[in-house]
């Protein structure tokens, strides 16, 4: 046993495993999230030791004997921070926004008033809601003498905005922001069972996370990136535009979780907005509701970040060429609805799907299938700006500047909030970016992922994140989603950057 401070308290735990494993584990102390460990790169894990940042879950625990630790539960303006994370849509999910909370809170006044410095505090964070802008408001724009500033908003039209561009409910408040989503790991009731995947893919029991650990038999690590390969060859033919992709991990920072009382109903893994479908799949909550009714007593599952990139859906790649009256042909992994999808916005784009080694495609995931078919007609009329609508009815129009500022105009009915669509649709640009320029998954000839650690997906940082200049315009129409339309007109004008070079990611 160790004694340290936490928050103030002096507590005496057991010195093994990581802070994090501490912190959650022995303290029930959920602020603190677990997106990667025990990879350390996602800084979603961010606390303080003795006053500085430190990435909890590659700190052995038994270094912080008699020292002081600070989560964002003892942080004396932590009500300021989230008032203005909310003011500011600089959270949506609120996973990683209690480690951007703490690392932001310890920058000295200058810096934090600074964008190019908050951008650089943020090297050691990832962030795939937000698209970075939102989030550097937030923290260069905090006052923590008038309590983070005014938040008075309609809390009703937030959370239907949220929920129409995230797919599945969603909590909007301040209260977000200090990791008070709702996910489901952080929900799991004192003295569960704990149900991990083990090292032969079965579900390993254990009385607690340590010990499920242990039993499962595997080491959880980094791996060494493998270089990306493209599945399927474009078609053969006279095409004014062909575009080939590969696998893209949908690189959400909350892996998959899950638990269930004997005889209840399972806990849904969506947490607090679904991770744009990268979640619609999982298998977490029925192996919780089988498991709780095996042993009689509830049970927590949970996945690692390993897991996910091993068993959770991908982006499908296609391989496609479009002629200028708008007929082409896709190839495409096959994947259930995708030939619809395509149809819905390209109707003279033929479909082929390919069976192909390789990890779960889902088309739950933001645009899938009908993105690629309508980048590639949006691509067709050149110009300074590129329009896309989507199925949905959402409409935008994107362009970039020479600096690389990037400029959407979005139309998707009434904005509800306009805070939080705002937020949506610039993380909507940033998942664009990084899907034509810089996200790809390895995997190999058997269909193996390669690239198991979080770093290695291609998300991009906060300092390679250009200006984005995102303008809502004004309807009374019924309100449907404008985050995907945003999407796929940023990935056309993206793409006309490159010259529309034929394979994504073009910097890779």
């Amino acid at each position: 046993m160790i004694e340290l401070v936490v928050n103030g308290e002096r507590v005496s735990v057991s010195g093994t495993g990581s802070l994090l494993d501490v912190l959650r584990e022995e303290l029930g102390i959920r602020s603190a999230k677990d997106g990667c460990s025990p990879q350390g790169q996602c800084g979603c894990c961010t606390v303080w030791v003795d006053g500085r940042p430190r990435v909890a879950c590659v700190t052995p625990a038994g270094r912080v004997r008699g020292r002081t630790v600070t989560t964002i539960e003892g942080l004396e303006a932590a009500d300021a921070w989230a008032r203005s994370f909310h003011r500011y849509g600089g959270s949506q999910c609120g996973f990683c926004t209690p480690g951007i909370i703490m690392r932001s809170a310890a920058l000295d006044d200058e810096a934090r008033r600074s964008p190019d410095a908050v951008r650089s505090a943020m090297l050691a964070h990832l962030c795939r809601c937000t698209g970075w802008q939102p989030i550097v408001d937030s923290v260069t724009r905090v006052d923590v003498a008038d309590g983070g500033g005014p938040t008075s908003i309609d809390t009703d039209a937030a959370e239907l905005r949220a929920r129409i561009e995230g797919g599945v409910p969603q909590t909007v408040g301040p209260q977000v922001a200090l990791g008070g989503g709702g996910f489901a790991d952080d929900t799991a009731p004192d003295g569960a069972l704990v149900a991990v995947r083990g090292a032969d893919g079965d579900w390993v029991v254990g009385e607690t996370l340590a010990e499920a650990r242990r039993l499962s038999g595997k080491v959880q690590g980094r791996r060494t990136t493998a270089p990306l390969a493209w599945p399927l060859e474009t078609p053969e033919g006279d095409w004014a535009r062909t575009l080939r992709t590969t696998w893209v991990e949908p690189a959400y920072l909350e892996p998959d979780a899950s638990w269930c009382e004997p005889g209840g109903e399972p806990a849904s893994a969506l947490g607090n907005g679904g991770a744009f479908g990268g979640k619609a799949s999982t298998e977490l909550p029925a192996v919780a509701r089988r498991l709780a009714d095996e042993y009689g007593r509830p049970v927590r599952v949970l996945a690692s970040r390993e897991d996910v990139v091993r068993h959770g859906p991908k982006r499908p790649p296609v391989a496609a060429g479009i002629r200028p009256d708008g007929t082409g042909l896709m190839h495409a992994v096959r994947t259930p609805g995708l030939a619809e999808a395509v149809a819905a916005v390209a109707p003279g784009i033929e479909v082929i799907e390919r069976d192909v080694a390789g990890p779960p495609t889902s088309l739950a995931l933001r645009g899938a299938g009908w993105a690629e078919a309508a980048v590639l007609l949006a691509s067709l009329p050149t110009g300074d700006e590129y329009t896309v609508r989507t199925p949905a009815g959402g409409e935008a129009t994107a362009a970039i500047d020479d600096d690389g500022t990037v400029h959407v105009r979005v139309r998707c009915g009434d904005p509800l909030d306009q805070v939080v669509l705002r937020s949506y649709c610039m993380g909507a640009i940033h998942m664009a970016l990084g899907w034509v320029g810089s996200e790809g998954l390895s995997v190999d000839e058997d269909g193996e992922p390669h690239d198991l650690t979080i770093r290695s997906f291609g998300i991009l940082r906060a300092v390679d994140t250009p200006p984005l200049e995102v303008t809502i315009e004004p309807s009374d129409d019924p309100p449907v989603n404008g985050s995907d339309a945003v999407f796929a007109a940023v990935a056309t004008a993206a793409w006309a950057r490159t010259g529309f070079a034929q394979d994504w990611p073009t910097g890779r």
